[in-house]
Order: structure tokens, then C-alpha cells, then sequence
């Protein structure tokens, strides 16, 4: 198959790269970090002014029609500079859930600021005991006169603290862990019945806990038939990930292979002993097979929903979960007690990627899920 990528899919990665190159210091990182927003305004803005965040959507909702491809390019990007600002949550994921689902009326209310980067968005999916099972849904939603008013708890909202929307999964009909029943609700989390719990994450982020109790919610298309968008804009969002993990993988490497060049013990320097010479060849290898793996999810992500695409995502983030882990794991090793340190930067991608590696599903519940399609 032909890999190359075209003029224009070429100068939208070196857009992308210029941006966070230009722009996106690690101090000004770790600056963004403990601000309120907990990522840079600026640099979102910036994102919008130069038609990043508008990539994804169709050309007739203000967007420039771009595949998985030209997602993973920024994405890459993105992770090279493990940049905060959340890009998968609003553009693709949200933005996604409102593409397939949304009115006329909702795509040109939220579409437009979402492309623009004025409307930040995020999706909240998960339940404190889901697991990655986004079936698993316990928050309910019942129908009061013309308003749907939604009661439960959602966890790890990445960019739910300052999201202008968030799109809630909650059941209205059905028991737990059953696909049909679930619907998908847009609530203003400034509104009365929802409250958030912020906190930061690991990897430097922050996110929240949502609390509704009583919250009004707009529907966002059939009630009771959402699982299978959730199912589909999940898999474009796990494309996503794989992408973001090769681009802060990569440049864990460069910083590694740097070190291993400079750091001098006993007079010599560290890069030229074997034994960490075949180290910094394994990471690279597990890079190269998990930048195969993220180029897969990357073709197939805008696909039409089959099993097939879903096991073969899965496939994608298992191997991109194992590698990410290993490289985080013996950069670490490489660069000795200096990588346990807030201070230095591959500490932070270490971070990241174990982050990345638990986010839409672990390497367990992917292969479980990659060895259950093979049965069936």
C-alpha cells in the first residue's frame, strides 16, 4: 500500500509541528499546567485561528472534510509536545458524537464554535465502575414533560472543567451493561442539578467528576439508540490515542538517545555500552511496530462501523498500549534517577503515556475484546 502522504496532508503537518515547536516550550507546558484552565488558552486559539480544530468536521458544517489520517497527523504532533490542551475530547470525540447524531438545528449551534475553537467540548462516558465498558451505564434520564432530566455520577470528565458542553451517556430504558437503552444528552455544566469536582490527573492534565442530580439535558439524537455511535466515535477517538502516543514516543526517544550521547560515567559516555546500546534499539523497534499499528487505526477510522474495524482498533491500541509502556518503562531506566524528576521533561511523557496506555481501555480489556471478535 502507498503510505505517502499528499501536498496538502504535508503541509498540514508541518503546520501542526511548526505550531508546537514554535510555541509550546516545555516551561510554558508546565506554566499552562497550573493554571486554572490547566492548558493554554492561547494555544487553543491559536489552533483555532489556523483551522486545526475544524480538520474533522465535513466541508458543509464549516470544516475541511479531513479523514483519520489527517487527525493522526495532528494528533502526532500534539503528542511530540504533550500538549494539554484537549483536542481528541472536543474536536473528535464530541465533535464526532454531534456530526452522526445532531440536528440541523444543534450542528449549526455547536458545530461552528467547535470548529473555531470558541466551543470547547468533551464527552462524558464513563461510570466509576464501568471499566472501559461504555455499555455499562447506570446514570438514568427520564422524560418530564418537554425536558429530559438526568440523575447519576460520571468520572475522569477529561476537560470537563472547563467545557462550555458535555455530552452525557445515561439510560432510558433497559438494565445495566444492555446496549439498547442508552442515549446521549448535551447539559451546560453551568446549569442547575450539575456539579463538578475537578482535580488533576497524572499526566498533568485536569478533568472532574460529574455529579446530576436532577440536570436537564438536551437529547442528541434517538433516545435509546446511541450505543452504537458511542461504539463508533470511540474507535475514531482511539485512533486518535494511538496517533498521540507514536508522536510523544518518538520524541521520549530523541530525548533518551540525547541523553545516552552526554551523560559521561567513569570518563566515558553511556552510549557507548553495549548493553544500553540494544536497550535504545528495543525502543525503538516497539516505536516503529506501534507507528504500523497507529497508521492502521488512522486508515480505518472513519470506515463504516463493522466488527472487523472494531477488532482491528483494538488490535491498534493493545500493541500501541504495550509499546508505550516500554518505552516509558526504559527511558526511565536509561536516564537513571533524573527521570523520576518534575523538572525534567521525559518524566512528563513517561507520564503521559501510561496515561494514554489506561484511557478508552487498557491492554487486557483490548485484547479481550480483539480474542472475543476472533470467536465470534
Amino acid at each position: 500500500m502507498d503510505f505517502k502522504l499528499s501536498e496538502e496532508q504535508q503541509m498540514l503537518q508541518e503546520t501542526a509541528a511548526r505550531l508546537v515547536r514554535d510555541t509550546y516550550t516545555f516551561d510554558k507546558r508546565e506554566h499552562a499546567s497550573k493554571s486554572e484552565a490547566g492548558f493554554s488558552v492561547d494555544f487553543w486559539k491559536q489552533m483555532g485561528e489556523l483551522g486545526l480544530t475544524a480538520i474533522p468536521f465535513p466541508e458543509e458544517l464549516g470544516g475541511f472534510g479531513g479523514s483519520g489520517v489527517e487527525n493522526m497527523l495532528i494528533m502526532q504532533e500534539l503528542g511530540r509536545g504533550i500538549c494539554l490542551e484537549p483536542y481528541m475530547e472536543s474536536v473528535i470525540f464530541a465533535g464526532g458524537l454531534i456530526t452522526q447524531l445532531g440536528s440541523d438545528a444543534q450542528k449549526e449551534e455547536l458545530l461552528a464554535g467547535i470548529a473555531s475553537g470558541e466551543l470547547q467540548a468533551t464527552v462524558a462516558l464513563e461510570e466509576l465502575n464501568s471499566h472501559y465498558e461504555l455499555n455499562n451505564v447506570t446514570t438514568t434520564a427520564s422524560q418530564q414533560g418537554d425536558a429530559w432530566v438526568l440523575n447519576g455520577r460520571k468520572g475522569v470528565v477529561i476537560g470537563g472543567h472547563t467545557a462550555g458542553k458535555i455530552i452525557v451517556s445515561a439510560r432510558t430504558a433497559g438494565e445495566a451493561r444492555d446496549k439498547d437503552g442508552i442515549s446521549l444528552f448535551i447539559i451546560d455544566p453551568s446549569s442547575e442539578g450539575v456539579r463538578r469536582r475537578d482535580y488533576a490527573t497524572v499526566d498533568g492534565r485536569k478533568g472532574c467528576e460529574l455529579y446530576l442530580d436532577g440536570a436537564k439535558g438536551e437529547l442528541l439524537g434517538t433516545a435509546g439508540q446511541a450505543y452504537n455511535a458511542i461504539r463508533y466515535q470511540s474507535g475514531r477517538a482511539i485512533a486518535a490515542l494511538c496517533a498521540e502516543a507514536v508522536g510523544a514516543m518518538r520524541e521520549l526517544c530523541d530525548i533518551t538517545l540525547d541523553y545516552l550521547k552526554t551523560r559521561k560515567q567513569f570518563g566515558v559516555v553511556i552510549g557507548k555500552f553495549q548493553v544500553l546500546q540494544h536497550r535504545m534499539v528495543d525502543m525503538v523497534s516497539e516505536l516503529e511496530r506501534a507507528t504500523s499499528m497507529a497508521t492502521l487505526a488512522a486508515s480505518l477510522a472513519n470506515d463504516e462501523d463493522s466488527d472487523l474495524r472494531s477488532a482491528k482498533l483494538s488490535a491498534a491500541k493493545y500493541m500501541v498500549n504495550r509499546a508505550a509502556r516500554y518505552v516509558a518503562e526504559q527511558s526511565i531506566q536509561l536516564h537513571g534517577g533524573i527521570a523520576m524528576t518534575w523538572e525534567y521533561a521525559g518524566a512528563h511523557y513517561a507520564k503521559r503515556l501510561v496515561m494514554i496506555s489506561h484511557q478508552l481501555g487498557d491492554e487486557d480489556h483490548h485484547l479481550a475484546a480483539y480474542a472475543d471478535q476472533l470467536s465470534a
